[in-house]
């Protein structure tokens, strides 16, 4: 009895140790280029949702650092998270398809998923199955794409890219009409791309919702909570200077 009795007490020590070993900064972190909430600058891995997810580990003690996030391109960021355990996604469009899929934490900011096309074309869409006439731009499983093929538009009107910067030179080339997508960050990259982001409007809202951190359903749910903790705090507290911690974040990218 004092053998079963020994042996119960280390494994309950092992359990122990073990469970008091996982924290924010033993998960995988995978982003995208997808200004201004997350994209690289001089090497580094930078923006709104950055800076959120590190002052939100630094909350609660767990701190995570700029080089402990990969950036990778969309489609592979968000398949990897899917099947790898302790995978965290962001920034992530909460959606009714997406919703059962993984762990949310958040919000990060609201987003709105538009097509955009250039002012001169002068195109009037008034509903979904109206975009099927047109050659639309995506991001391979991006948001867009997603609600694109919910609405009906049939998968001939959809040209898929791995990068928001060649979709933003097609568009701008007229290789294609319309490119569905985060509006600011389409905004961004236009700019970006050395074009005028006041040439092209907004044609048609796919949704509006917001941006999440998205984890695998395999993610401690402990951890999942202090992350939300650690978002809370930075969303509802304010600095030494009196600002809410998350509208200084906000200000360093206006």
């Amino acid at each position: 009895m004092k053998l079963i009795a020994r042996v119960s007490t280390l494994m309950l020590m092992a359990y122990s140790t073990l469970a008091i070993s996982q924290s924010l900064n033993s998960l995988t972190y995978l982003t995208e280029e997808y200004p201004p909430y997350n994209f690289s600058e001089e090497g580094k891995v930078t923006g709104i949702a950055v800076d959120l997810l590190l002052s939100a580990s630094k909350e609660v003690g767990e701190e995570i650092f700029g080089n402990d996030i990969a950036l990778q391109p969309w489609a592979r960021a968000y398949r990897s998270t899917l099947i790898k355990p302790d995978t965290v996604l962001f920034s992530t469009t909460r959606t009714t398809l997406r919703e059962n899929l993984f762990y949310w934490v958040g919000p990060i900011a609201e987003t709105r998923i538009v097509i955009l096309a250039k002012k001169s074309h002068e195109i009037k869409i008034e509903s979904a199955m109206d975009l099927a006439q047109y050659r639309i731009g995506v991001i391979r499983d991006d948001v867009g794409e997603q609600l694109l093929l919910e609405a009906g538009v049939p998968r001939d009107s959809i040209q898929e890219n791995s990068y928001a910067e060649n979709i933003a030179q097609q568009i701008q080339k007229e290789r294609i009409d319309l490119w569905a997508y985060e509006e600011n960050v389409a905004k961004w990259w236009i700019a970006t791309a050395g074009y005028r982001a006041s040439d092209y409007e907004v044609v048609h809202v796919l949704q509006e919702g917001e941006l999440y951190f998205a984890l695998n359903k395999s993610t401690d749910i402990r951890l999942v909570k202090r992350l939300q903790k650690g978002v809370d705090l930075v969303r509802e507290t304010k600095n030494e200077d009196g600002v809410n911690k998350f509208d200084a974040i906000l200000n360093l990218y206006r």
